[in-house]
């Protein structure tokens, strides 16, 4: 069966009690938060125990780092995600938890739409980075599926997404608004907002990138 988002198992692994806090409350409602560790070893152990879908996890860690958790639960359970959120951006910590495992890389100045976008994506097999990061990225791992690294679309949040899709397919805004119960205002809004993240001037311009990019 196939998870959803209301259903995605997700642990958390940080050393600071407020950031846990902060993302229980910030994708809590719509993720099923399991379990959550603030070292190395305890977040070893749960995590194996718990079975997340997707582990969160700061690099740097007490007892060893992020890396070390990535690399000792896929030893015993090659299927569990890993996700780093952390305030580095230095290429010695990505490059560690990568090369440990982990699918994916953000910054700690991603929205909270964003990290659970991103969840999303690490859950069903894809690599997802920060903009900033993305192209580091393919350059220290060219193995990476360019696909699954779009720093355009990683700019996106899942419901400015899901215009973008039907924007591609040729509805109006009153149509798109129908579709997803909201406002045309709000569809507005939202592709105003796709236009300024994309540095596009129209909804033609829109509609070619969207097509060029595969969406639709």
């Amino acid at each position: 069966m196939e998870r959803t988002e209301q259903n995605l198992r997700v642990f958390v692994v940080d050393d600071h009690d407020i950031f846990r806090a902060g993302v229980r409350a910030a994708v809590g409602g719509q993720v099923d938060v399991i379990g959550e560790a603030d070292d190395v070893d305890p977040a070893i152990e749960l995590i194996r125990e718990r079975e997340p879908d997707v582990v969160l996890l700061d690099v740097h860690l007490p007892g060893g780092g992020g890396q070390r958790v990535v690399d000792q639960v896929r030893r015993s359970h090659p299927n569990i995600k890993f996700l780093a959120l952390s305030v580095s951006g230095a290429p010695e910590d990505i490059i560690a938890v990568i090369r440990a495992g982990a699918s994916g890389y953000l910054t700690k100045t991603t929205s909270a739409a964003e990290v659970l976008e991103a969840l999303k994506l690490v859950a069903a097999g894809h690599a997802v980075f920060s903009p900033q990061l993305a192209g580091f990225v393919l350059e220290a791992f060219p193995s990476v599926d360019v696909a699954d690294v779009d720093p355009d679309l990683d700019r996106l949040t899942e419901r400015q997404r899901e215009v973008l899709r039907h924007i591609a397919k040729g509805y109006t805004y009153k149509e798109i608004a129908a579709a997803l119960y909201v406002s045309p205002k709000t569809i507005e809004t939202h592709v105003s907002d796709v236009l300024r993240k994309l540095q596009l001037s129209n909804r033609h311009e829109l509609t070619r990138w969207a097509v060029d990019h595969g969406i639709g």
